[in-house]
């Protein structure tokens, strides 16, 4: 089969304005990026043929404890928009914007894969409408700001030393996660230690996504805390005058953006927060926005139900008002062989008792979503290699959570591989649901990190050492107590631990640090060895990435 990128190139790809007219945007809101990408001016709620619209049913995709490589999220996404759309459903996609780190490190691209992609794949991959650069530049503003102050005489008083406001960077780059600034002299500012995270893990990103439009942006930057001062006083960007600025540089990155899926089927594509270290959720404003143009919109949460459906619920659907009508959980033979013991280098190979094995983890993640009183569907992304065998052995461990297992082959064949997928689907929402969040907004913070660790993770306890501790009843006792939990953890495993495949058992949970978002609006709990800045691979993807004599993107997958 083709790459990735040569089926993107061969597509017969749409002009945008046709796009936005199968969903009901006129030319009005339509802000043009070239021929085949769009903005969608958030005016558009105020109209009344758009406001007076009902909101149409939500489903959610997530994933089993995923591979390095990924299981499909996005892809099956894309299919089952596709596969919904054919139909005759109306059907919109919502999913994240790529980050370059991943791109040109280990992971490649987030625009789907083989006949289940979104298009133009390489403006989607790279610089697309340059949402994350105008993300970057906004947090690194308010970074600015904070050290001239700091030079030009400090008037807030800010202690130098409890700085809590960092720098970011769209790319990964480990020489950057500690730093040094500042040298040079009295021109160059106070030096100072300081950190820098990738763009994705920005509070800017957070609040992005989780602000309803330009004004509600504007109020959450403005609350953003970035030190303390000597007699202990919060230090916001407010208080540095920065915020108008911030704003104006996001006015037109808020919009969200409009391109198509290969069989010319709408997809909003806007933010892009990472799950393990942010909240892993694209958008409010693309997704409410969706809702109302479509009967059905079928959104993503980064890797598995543990991180990106956990904080999607906990952190989105409470933050936005909005409530889910179905889950789809990916899974794949590749990934349950490696929670079954089985090494990457051989997870193409027949081995039906490590599928056997497998099957705990996925049935945890049926579990975690079971959690919140949402049915879901478990979507088994088929590859070439596996074998009937294999998935029959899923079907036949899992039969006993009551849940259907549906197999998808959309990568090979595009929404016509994921009809029994969508089928499925469109009977699931038309149950109603009882959904309901992990924890209510009054329990102790404290508490709500270990709710999460142990009906999540499986964990037996959380753990911290007695600084963690005074700072966790520090932010109970400030009035922070009501926020939701953005638990930072690794992605490859239940644990805290990469290592511990399967479901694990008997393991507790160490909180490392926690970080107040005021502005997003949650508490951020780091715990194990999860880091904010990735680093490249000894073979990043990168190396595989150029430009032909023709100007033509070659290597991006």
């Amino acid at each position: 089969m083709k790459t990735d990128i040569e089926i993107a190139r061969e597509a017969d790809i749409q002009p945008i304005s046709d796009i936005a007219e199968k969903i009901g945007i006129t030319d009005n809101y339509l802000e043009p990026y070239g021929k085949h990408k769009a903005k969608i001016n958030l005016n558009i709620n105020e109209d009344e043929t758009i406001a007076g619209q009902s909101e149409g049913k939500l489903i959610l995709v997530t994933a089993m404890t995923p591979t390095p490589a990924g299981e499909g999220k996005t892809t099956t996404t894309i299919g089952l928009s596709d596969a919904m759309a054919s139909l005759g459903h109306k059907t919109l996609t919502c999913v994240r914007e790529p980050s370059l780190g991943p791109c040109f490190g280990m992971k490649g691209g987030g625009a789907g894969g083989g006949m289940s992609q979104v298009i133009p794949m390489e403006d989607i991959n790279l610089h697309f409408t340059g949402d994350f650069h105008a993300i970057t530049s906004a947090h690194n503003l308010l970074s600015a700001a904070l050290d001239n102050h700091l030079h030009h005489g400090n008037l807030l008083n800010i202690d130098h030393r409890k700085i809590v406001w960092n720098r970011v960077l769209d790319l990964n780059d480990r020489a950057l996660r500690q730093a040094v600034i500042g040298l040079g002299g009295p021109l160059n500012s106070i030096p100072r230690q300081d950190t820098f995270s990738i763009t994705a893990a920005s509070e800017i990103m957070a609040i992005f996504c989780l602000s309803k439009d330009i004004n509600d942006l504007r109020n959450n930057i403005s609350s953003i805390i970035v030190a303390y001062s000597k007699d202990g006083k919060m230090i916001t960007a407010k208080d540095l005058n920065v915020q108008g600025a911030m704003t104006a540089l996001l006015k037109d990155a808020i919009n969200p953006n409009l391109v198509q899926t290969l069989e010319g089927n709408p997809v909003l594509v806007h933010g892009g927060p990472f799950a393990n270290i942010a909240h892993g959720c694209n958008s409010i404003a693309a997704t409410k926005l969706a809702m109302k143009l479509a009967d059905y919109t079928v959104t993503e949460a980064g890797f598995g139900s543990d991180l990106g459906a956990e904080k999607f619920f906990d952190i989105k659907c409470r933050k936005s008002g909005i409530t889910p009508n179905a889950v789809v959980l990916v899974a794949t033979l590749q990934s349950l062989k490696t929670h079954g013991g089985v090494p990457l280098s051989d997870i193409k190979i027949e081995n039906i008792d490590a599928v056997n094995k497998g099957t705990e983890n996925l049935k945890k993640h049926i579990e975690n979503i079971q959690e919140f009183n949402v049915p879901v569907v478990v979507a088994i992304n088929r590859f070439s290699h596996d074998t009937d065998a294999e998935v029959n052995m899923v079907k036949e461990r899992c039969s006993d959570l009551g849940v259907d297992i549906v197999e998808c082959n959309h990568w090979l064949h595009g929404g016509k591989g994921a009809i029994e997928l969508a089928n499925a689907i469109v009977e699931l929402c038309k149950n109603d649901n009882d959904f309901s969040f992990l924890y209510p907004d009054e329990m102790l913070l404290w508490d709500k990190i270990k709710t999460i660790a142990t009906k999540m993770y499986g964990a037996e306890n959380i753990m911290a050492d007695k600084a963690v501790r005074t700072e966790i009843e520090k932010l109970q006792n400030n009035g922070f107590g009501h926020l939701p939990i953005c638990m930072a953890k690794t992605p490859a495993s239940l644990s805290t631990d990469p290592k511990l495949k399967g479901r694990p058992k008997g393991f507790d949970v160490p909180i490392r640090e926690v970080r107040l978002s005021a502005g997003a609006g949650f508490v951020v709990v780091l715990t194990g060895d999860v880091i904010t800045m990735p680093g490249l691979p000894k073979k990043p993807a990168a190396e595989d990435i150029d430009i032909d004599e023709n100007g033509l993107i070659e290597g991006l997958f």
